[in-house]
């Protein structure tokens, strides 16, 4: 039943979603605070936004990604449960989570003990909107979308 559950909340999240609420250059700028701990690092290393920290797991690619996964990266018990019981990052959740990372994952949890290594939050939703805008641009297409024009006509179904 879990692995059902995973398996359609990945799939529900696949696609990053063409335009987030928010304000990506607003972003930009809140995201200087995010820096201190965070990254975003292509597969390559490039370092594409922040200072290449790495106190907090590098965000590229975060958006469609099972939460608690990022290879090489210590992520406390109560992030990788959130992950493992089908959490995959996408606005709604990043938005919620940023603003109160340890409320997010005792609600997320249903666990009043749970504990979360991010203890900086973002002050509202609007800022946590702007923030998810900026980082939206660094997590890739999924390869299905990049491989069809959006004015491409569907395939014949076959027989």
């Amino acid at each position: 039943m879990k692995f059902t559950f995973a398996f359609f909340a990945v799939l529900a999240t696949a696609a990053v979603p063409a335009f987030a609420a928010g304000d990506a250059t607003k972003g930009k700028l809140v995201f200087n605070q995010c820096q201190t701990c965070h990254t975003v690092a292509d597969a390559d290393g490039k370092v594409l936004a922040g200072k290449g920290a790495k106190i907090g797991p590098n965000l590229f690619g975060v958006f469609g990604r099972q939460a608690g996964t990022y290879e090489g990266f210590k992520y406390g018990a109560d992030m990788v449960a959130a992950g493992a019981g089908g959490l995959v990052w996408d606005e709604a959740h990043f938005v919620e989570y940023v603003q109160n990372p340890a409320a997010y994952l005792k609600k997320t949890l249903n666990k009043t003990n749970a504990v979360a290594k991010m203890a900086f939050k973002v002050k509202d939703a609007a800022t946590a909107e702007d923030v998810y805008a900026y980082l939206a641009q660094f997590s890739p297409a999924p390869a299905d979308a990049a491989a069809a024009p959006a004015d491409a006509a569907p395939a014949a179904p076959s027989n």
